[in-house]
């Protein structure tokens, strides 16, 4: 998450989309092999899958440098972290079905993307009064 928000606050959303892009498609590469390598199907001690989908929750945000990064930072924690245990549909579908470093990368997209959507409509329903 300080990286993240490290990323928006020095180059912007449109960085922190570019690095979310690399993060996720390096973290096929590797997820693959060691998920392979260990015979694991979502081994535990990766977490590059994490890292990109909360990185995805930060998109919308308002972040300015002032105390409520703070907020935003935390409730962007909780958001993902809620989908991402809960794995509503269709990322529990995605969990169980697709295989390899794809599906590892591919829950956390999805979760992160449920994540960022509440994010979304929170600053939509607060406009004006949050921020």
């Amino acid at each position: 998450m300080p990286l993240g928000w490290l990323l928006v606050i020095t180059g912007g959303n449109t960085t922190l989309l570019i690095a979310t892009a690399i993060v996720f498609l390096y973290g096929i590469f590797a997820s693959d092999l060691y998920s392979k390598m260990i015979g694991i199907h979502d081994p535990g001690e990766i977490v590059i899958d994490e890292v990109a989908g909360q990185w995805l929750c930060l998109l919308p945000l308002p972040l300015t440098m002032s105390w409520m990064d703070i907020v935003w930072l935390m409730l962007a924690f909780i958001m993902f972290r809620f989908f991402d245990i809960l794995k509503p549909w269709p990322i529990s579908w995605i969990d169980r079905r697709v295989g390899g470093g794809f599906g590892i990368m591919l829950d956390d997209i999805f979760a992160g993307a449920f994540g960022m959507a509440v994010l979304m409509l929170i600053l939509y329903l607060t406009e004006g009064w949050i921020t």
